[in-house]
């Protein structure tokens, strides 16, 4: 039984690790007007920053459910089965539509997976997945793998600006931040497959020193962890955040990552996240 794992852009997996992996990659859109451009095809997160520093944010839209029904069954050519990871249900139709598609899809069984996140907290599960898949594990193996993964996983991100996430629609509980929005760098992470507040932090500094005791309090249990920092359009700041989280938690296994087109056209420049879970 061979397995074939696809997910969707907003897991900014670089292509050369989709590609090394074999993982297939369905776009997601961002519209400027009457523009609609594909992530990670036809417009980068860099590209994306500079556009929105000289015009209106974009909205976003999720891939034609038809484009994974040609995907599923190109696939089925060489594959028995496919297991496709999304963002979270909560905040796109995009899962949804891979299940829709499955159904339609001729010739080939298709378990979607709903991450209950995005980015590459994401990715994560489709890079274990691939890495599995290729080591002739079954669909049902690693779909066990993928729910017990999901038991440790964490992500936590703090935004400079919450109007972009409550113009979209994709804040719950919104109204516990009006009228302190100015004053504070808002904790958020994912509850129930949607964005909800956790913590009010007063400054970047201590938002960003609260999420790193968060992922303290985990690595305390013992084990060994991967964690990604995630950042949109703020490199450097990732990259000393990094270091700094490195000197820390040395049995952490830490990489960078972005906000990218769809996810930072809700989050906005500026945001920082970080994201991990328990290996093996």
């Amino acid at each position: 039984m061979k397995t074939a794992v696809v997910t969707d852009s907003t897991a900014y997996i670089p292509k050369e690790l989709r590609e090394k992996l074999n993982i297939h990659m369905v776009p997601l859109s961002v519209i400027f007007g009457s523009e609609s451009l594909r992530e990670e095809i036809d417009l980068t997160a860099e590209e994306f920053y500079e556009k929105v520093k000289v015009g209106e944010l974009p909205t976003t839209s999720q891939p034609p459910i038809g484009q994974f029904v040609e995907l599923f069954e190109q696939l089925a050519k060489e594959y028995d089965s496919v297991i496709t990871v999304h963002l979270s249900s909560g905040i796109s139709g995009t899962y949804q539509g891979a299940v829709s598609a499955g159904d339609m899809a001729e010739g080939i069984t298709v378990h979607p997976f709903d991450s209950e996140t995005a980015c590459m907290v994401q990715g994560f599960y489709a890079i274990e997945a691939a890495e599995l898949a290729a080591q002739g594990q079954t669909a049902d193996e690693i779909i066990a793998r993928l729910n017990q993964m999901k038991e440790s996983m964490r992500a936590y991100f703090m935004v400079d600006d919450l109007s972009h996430l409550q113009r979209g629609g994709r804040l719950s509980n919104a109204q516990a931040f009006i009228g302190s929005l100015l004053q504070v760098k808002p904790i958020l992470h994912f509850v129930d497959k949607k964005i909800e507040p956790y913590e009010k932090i007063r400054t970047k500094k201590k938002a960003l020193n609260r999420v790193s005791d968060l992922l303290g309090s985990d690595v305390a249990s013992g084990g060994s962890y991967r964690a990604v920092v995630i950042h949109a359009n703020r490199e450097e700041e990732a990259m000393e955040w990094k270091v700094d989280l490195e000197a820390k938690y040395p049995n952490v296994e830490f990489t960078i990552s972005y906000f990218g087109p769809v996810v930072g056209t809700h989050l906005g420049e500026g945001s920082l996240g970080m994201g991990w879970y328990k290996k093996g």
